[in-house]
Order: C-alpha cells, then sequence, then structure tokens
C-alpha cells in the first residue's frame, strides 16, 4: 500500500537526517576547538565566554553538619556555586571571581597573583562534594532535610514556602493559601443568595449589594406606606407600578384623607415624603363640604389619574406595535434562514462528487478525545452531480479505551435526502475514495489514502427515509492518531478531508490510478 511506501519513506529521511546531524556535530567541534585555539593565541579567549555577566553568589543556606571552610568562596563567604580553581590552587564561586577579575584587575583576590579569565578551570570534584551535602530546608517551620543537589526540587513543591495571594497581594505559606483564599481573604469572591452574583467580601459589599443592586432581592413595594400589601423581586418592582399606577394613586388619596381628618399633624411616609394637613384651612366637616384647599387637592388627584390612565394606553399601544414588530422580525428570521439553507443546497450541487472538508480547531477535538470524551461530528453535504445523490462524511476519534480501534479516525460516508433522489437509481452504486490531505509544502506531498466500492445489498446506500441515513459505510481504523504527527496533516490547527465519489455511470475510477480497495470494516 501506499501508506507503507510512506513509512519506509519517512525512516529513510530519519537516517539521512542522523547521518547529517552527526557531520554537522563533528564539524561543529572542530570549528569551536579552533575557535578556541585562536582566542588562545590572541589572549582573549578562553574557557569563560567574555559575554559572561552573571552575579550569582554562592548558596545561602545552612548545612548540617556546618560547612567545612575548604568548600567556602573566600569572596562571597558562602558555599562555593560553580566552583572553579586558580592556577594558585585557589577555589572561588564562578561568578564571584570573574566579577572580581573584570572589576578589580586581573589578579587573584588572596595571593595577588596574575589571573585571567581563560586561567579558571572547573573545580567538578568540589562542585560533586558540595551538591552532595545535606542542608535544611530554609522554609520556616520546615524541618525537611535533603541533599544540596535537590533542595531547588523540594522548595518547588514544600508548604512551607511563602506564596503570594493573587487577590489581596498578602504572603503566606504554600499550604496555608488556599484556606485563606477561600475563608479569610477580603477580596475573596462570594455569591449573593439571590441573584448568585459574584463579588469580592469585603464589609459592607455584600449588605449594599443586597440593598441596593441586587436585582432578584426581595423588596416591599414602594407605596407600601399607603397600604400595598405586594412583596417582589427588585426587578420586577417597575412592573408591578405599572400595572397597579390607578391603585396606588387611590390608596395615596384615601390615605391623605384619613390622614386630613383624623391627625392633624404632619406625617412622613416613605422615601422622606411628608404630608402637613395644616395646608388646609380647616379639617374635613362630618358633611361632604370640602375646604377649598382640599377641593384643589381632590381635583389634582383626578387629573393625575387621568394623565396615567392616558399613559397607560399609550403603553398598550406600545406594547402592541413591539409584539407586532417581534412577529415581523421573526419572519424575516426564517426567511433569511430558508435563504442560506437554499443557498448551501446550490453550493453542495457543485461540487460534482469531490469534496474536501475542512476541520478547524481540530486540537479541540484532540483534547476532548483525550478526556475520554466522544468525538462525533458530520461534515456539510455534498451532491455527486447534478443531478446527483447527496451525501455527507463522518468522522469519528475513537477513545484510549475502546478495544481494537483506540485512537483511530473512523471514516464514513452517509446518504441524505437530496433533491433529485426521485430521478434517480436505488440502491447507490459506485466507488469511493477517502483523502486525509499531507498540507506539507512543496513535491513531497503524501495523502493517507483509500478507495472503497459500495455494496448495494447494505442499508446505508439505500435511499434514505429521514434527514440522514443513520447508516454509514466506511472505516474504523482509517488512521492512527500518532500518524498525524508523521507529515503535516494538520496545519494550522486545521484538518483536511477529501472524498471523491465515482457512480455506477462515471467512465473514470480511482482503480486506473493504482489504488486498490482495502476490505471494509462495515457499516456503523
Amino acid at each position: 500500500m501506499s501508506l507503507l511506501h510512506s513509512n519506509t519513506s519517512f525512516e529513510s529521511n530519519s537516517q539521512e537526517s542522523g547521518c547529517c546531524a552527526a557531520m554537522a556535530s563533528a564539524c561543529s567541534a572542530v570549528a569551536k576547538e579552533e575557535s578556541l585555539n585562536a582566542s588562545d593565541s590572541n589572549g582573549t579567549g578562553g574557557t569563560l565566554s567574555d559575554s559572561f555577566t552573571e552575579e550569582t553568589q554562592g548558596y545561602d543556606v545552612e548545612f548540617d553538619p556546618p560547612l567545612e571552610s575548604k568548600y567556602e568562596c573566600p569572596i562571597c563567604l558562602m558555599a562555593l556555586r560553580e566552583a572553579v580553581q586558580t592556577r594558585c590552587g585557589h577555589r572561588f564561586c564562578k561568578a564571584c571571581i570573574v566579577k572580581s577579575i573584570r572589576d578589580a584587575g586581573h589578579k587573584c583576590p588572596i595571593d595577588n597573583e596574575m589571573l585571567l579569565e581563560n586561567q579558571l578551570f572547573p573545580d567538578n570534584f568540589a562542585k560533586r562534594e558540595i551538591l552532595s551535602l545535606t542542608v535544611k530546608c530554609p522554609n520556616k517551620g520546615c524541618n525537611q532535610k535533603m541533599e544540596l543537589r535537590h533542595l531547588e526540587d523540594h522548595e518547588l513543591h514544600c508548604g512551607f514556602a511563602s506564596e503570594k495571594c493573587p487577590q489581596c497581594q498578602g504572603i503566606f505559606q504554600r499550604n496555608q493559601l488556599n484556606d485563606h483564599i477561600k475563608l479569610e481573604c477580603p477580596r475573596r469572591q462570594v455569591s449573593c443568595p439571590n441573584c448568585a452574583s459574584f463579588m469580592p467580601y469585603e464589609e459592607k459589599e455584600l449588605p449594599n449589594h443586597y440593598d441596593n443592586d441586587c436585582p432578584t432581592a426581595p423588596v416591599p413595594c414602594t407605596y407600601s406606606d399607603f397600604g400595598c400589601p405586594e412583596k417582589m423581586q427588585r426587578n420586577e418592582l417597575a412592573r408591578h407600578w405599572q400595572e397597579f399606577t390607578q391603585v396606588h394613586m387611590r390608596m395615596m388619596a384615601q390615605t391623605l384623607r384619613n390622614v386630613s381628618v383624623t391627625n392633624p399633624a404632619s406625617v412622613n411616609f416613605h422615601g422622606g415624603l411628608s404630608f402637613d394637613p395644616s395646608l388646609f384651612s380647616q379639617a374635613m366637616p362630618p358633611s361632604c363640604e370640602c375646604s377649598p384647599e382640599v377641593q384643589n387637592f381632590k381635583e389634582t388627584i383626578q387629573q393625575l389619574e387621568g394623565r396615567l390612565v392616558r399613559q397607560d394606553h399609550q403603553i398598550r399601544e406600545l406594547i402592541a406595535k413591539m409584539e407586532t414588530q417581534n412577529t415581523q422580525m421573526g419572519d424575516l428570521k426564517r426567511t433569511i434562514r430558508n435563504l442560506e439553507e437554499k443557498i448551501t443546497e446550490m453550493e453542495a450541487q457543485q461540487s460534482n462528487g469531490i469534496f474536501i472538508w475542512k476541520i478547524e480547531h481540530f486540537s479541540v477535538y484532540l483534547k476532548a478525545q483525550e478526556e475520554e470524551r466522544p468525538v462525533v461530528i458530520h461534515s456539510p453535504a455534498f451532491y455527486t452531480g447534478k443531478p446527483g445523490y447527496k451525501l455527507c462524511m463522518r468522522l469519528h476519534i475513537q477513545l484510549p479505551n475502546v478495544a481494537k480501534c483506540a485512537n483511530y479516525i473512523s471514516l464514513f460516508i452517509h446518504t441524505m435526502q437530496g433533491e433529485y433522489d426521485s430521478h434517480l437509481s436505488w440502491p447507490f452504486q459506485g466507488t469511493i475514495r477517502f483523502s486525509i490531505l499531507d498540507q506539507s509544502e512543496g513535491s513531497s506531498r503524501h495523502n493517507h489514502e483509500e478507495v472503497m466500492d459500495t455494496k448495494p445489498e447494505l442499508l446505508a446506500f439505500q435511499r434514505p427515509t429521514t434527514h440522514r441515513n443513520p447508516k454509514g459505510f466506511g472505516y474504523v481504523t482509517f488512521m492512527h492518531l500518532q500518524t498525524l504527527k508523521q507529515r503535516t496533516y494538520i496545519k494550522d490547527d486545521t484538518l483536511l478531508v477529501r472524498c471523491e465519489v465515482l457512480t455506477r455511470l462515471d467512465l473514470s475510477s480511482p482503480r486506473r490510478e493504482g489504488f486498490q480497495p482495502r476490505s471494509t470494516e462495515g457499516t456503523v
């Protein structure tokens, strides 16, 4: 098969690459040796590069037992880091002695002997000895001891290491940080018990939200002082006002009449509003006769009620218009959807049996497969011609725990209800070629292809009685996921799948190009 040929070619390329890599490594070593010899002759090169500017001092840790003086840097007075030795036999940290030579001159700090950077030599024996010494964890509260070589890894996971809280920026031990974030941090996120929105937990933050902003907090009606017994969510308050405007006005008028008769003192209402009966020249007598001020007040209330009634009618008219516009908008959306479906159908009819399926964001599907979530996707529909059969492809990435076909890409063909079904002969017969396209540059591209013949006796090729035939036909083990990495089958996170369909009436056949169909794996 062509795939086997592709693997052989890949191995050959790998051997050639290894040979070239070995030659390049040898040439690099020769060039490096020549460069070092040239630099030694000029007096400007050596073991350490001139561009070395690292200023790291020795290991500032507590040794147990205490550090011997022979492993102590005379410059930083700490344990030797990257120990180097001079011609005169003294040991220093690499960074310390390089900085000393560049700052204080070309001499040994101990005996003032002439010393150049290229005369420093790594002291690997001292380095191994120091890295094998036992040290204590520098984090407060941690009593663990380990070899110096393992200290860095230990500090990465030590529960007593200091870390910054991402919310309040405070410093806490790593093993206490989660509890701090969840239970103690003043900036921790808490949810409102009513609307479930999240906000930082700070003093008065949640009560202020509840009293002023929460849309679902239960609140009494603003006219509760006038007798309205309703209690509702804050976001429903405006609708309640609108629906019970006249009721609220009558309640308010009745309350004011009662107050003017029974309690001539000034009364404060909800929201700081006040009513002062002294504005009336005299209290209402037992008879129905009213003072001019009360009569004017009655007339004002009646005028306001009239205005509210008219506004209520206007609101109802606007609501009716809005409902009409919503209906028209729905009709327009359905018309647009139908036009889009017709355009898609017309595009599918132009494919003439050759369709390239562009699967974007393929890494999302691979990640879902790794998490053992099913991945089944269908391609857009396409026709074998005009008139022709309407088909689509189905790609299935098998899960890692599936027996016999784990981590395989499965590829199937499905028949669909089409515009020309009544004019075609059934069952569908022909030859189908599946290809996953190699997207590499140049002429060395090699697609992964399989060719199969239809089997008219199967339900997969009968005239579909639903939008898409639930039975498909193809390869359960079309391509292993590891094969995707051997060539540029995925480029810009996109996989290209090509399907070429030749019906029984077509004169050409994929067999003429050297492809022989392998046995298919039945319907799925």
